[in-house]
């Protein structure tokens, strides 16, 4: 039995709810959209491996394979099942039910990223396993929206492999070949408790915090000073986005905590931002009695570069007709290029439109897709 018609599939992943977050409240697994693609796959002929991540029961990868499975000089159509919770009371629309209205598609996931699973399988249709000298493999993962567990199990088997991955996130069918990092971090200054009515027998977390917001600060402003133009914020980015300290007022402040994001141009490294990081924060309480913690929030995602020579971004420049730009949000294209892959980033969509009430995706990018992803399996797998 193939595959349904590309409306029926749309309409079946945007109803089945596949919500990743690091808020347990909202956290929901995606085996049910794992379980449509892989049926989907299968009637389409592929070769179809469901990988549950540890620790999740409901939660899974998914490798779909046409052609030889042996090859490795083949395509990667990568896309992840999760999408961002959602507030009903911002919504017009049900956002669990595909509504087609003036020209767009709207849902949860419609633009991020739930369409391009599907039009990956109704690029791949016409193509059968004996057409292809290179095979075309479809990657459905979980948790990119929250913590990249997905592709970190990916990392960890060193799999699947091929010399070309398009990753379909909203880009609005231009190649993306650059992006920044995103780190998440936290500094606690911890103090010691005692009555306001005399500061001198306490020690006020509020008090050292200051002195570790100057030092990010500065640490932040320094940070401007290397820049890539291709970027429309041309520097590394650090926001503070969360600070919280003390119960009381009455009482002398015992511990401050602060959350920042971090986003680093590529050719930065992570691990080496964060010993910057801690050196400034000593620096900062150095000849004081405060003592303090650094903690990585979230496991983040590298910078990401295609680099200079990439095939697949001269490709997809031919065949989109758009020169390939750098955008500031993160993806999981850095995994796919430490296992070896010519990675772009490349599908319908807005990113304007990703995480928002009303989430939708132009009607008129989708038949592009198609017409497009299949001039890209043509050429690199047949």
């Amino acid at each position: 039995m193939p595959a349904p018609a590309l409306s029926h599939m749309l309409a079946q992943l945007i109803a089945t709810p596949s919500v990743s977050s690091v808020s347990p409240q909202f956290d929901m697994g995606n085996r049910a959209v794992i379980d449509l693609l892989a049926g989907w796959l299968e009637s389409a002929g592929f070769l179809v491996e469901i990988l549950p991540l540890e620790h999740h029961r409901d939660k899974a990868n998914l490798i779909a394979t046409l052609g030889d499975a042996s090859a490795s000089d083949g395509l990667i159509l990568a896309g992840h099942t999760d999408t961002v919770p959602w507030d009903a009371a911002r919504w017009r629309f049900d956002p669990f039910v595909w509504t087609e209205l003036e020209g767009r598609g709207y849902g949860l996931g419609s633009a991020d990223m739930k369409s391009f699973l599907a039009l990956a399988i109704e690029a791949a249709r016409v193509f059968k396993a004996g057409d292809l000298r290179q095979p075309l493999i479809i990657v459905a993962t979980a948790d990119e929206e929250s913590s990249m567990d997905g592709a970190c199990l990916l990392a960890r088997l060193g799999r699947p492999k091929a010399r070309f991955c398009v990753i379909g996130e909203p880009t609005n069918l231009t190649p993306v070949h650059l992006h920044k990092g995103v780190m998440m971090e936290a500094v606690t200054v911890f103090g010691r408790s005692g009555h306001s009515s005399d500061p001198d027998k306490g020690l006020n977390a509020i008090d050292g915090m200051t002195r570790v917001l100057a030092a990010l600060t500065a640490w932040r402003d320094s940070l401007k000073l290397q820049q890539n133009a291709a970027f429309l914020v041309p520097y590394t980015t650090v926001n503070f986005g969360h600070i919280c300290g003390g119960d009381n007022p009455n009482r002398i402040c015992p511990q401050c905590a602060v959350h920042f994001d971090v986003r680093p141009l590529p050719g930065m490294d992570g691990a080496a931002l964060r010993y910057a990081l801690r050196e400034r924060v000593q620096a900062a309480l150095k000849d004081t009695d405060f003592t303090f913690e650094t903690h990585t929030l979230s496991p983040g995602v590298e910078p990401f570069s295609s680099g200079e020579h990439s095939q697949l971004t001269a490709f997809l420049t031919q065949i989109s007709g758009k020169a390939p730009k750098a955008v500031a949000f993160g993806t999981e294209a850095p995994f796919y290029k430490a296992l070896g892959c010519d990675t772009v980033v490349f599908g319908p969509g807005r990113i304007d439109e990703a995480h928002q009430p009303d989430e939708y995706i132009e009607l008129s990018a989708l038949d592009d897709t198609v017409r497009m992803v299949r001039a890209l399996i043509a050429r690199c797998c047949l």
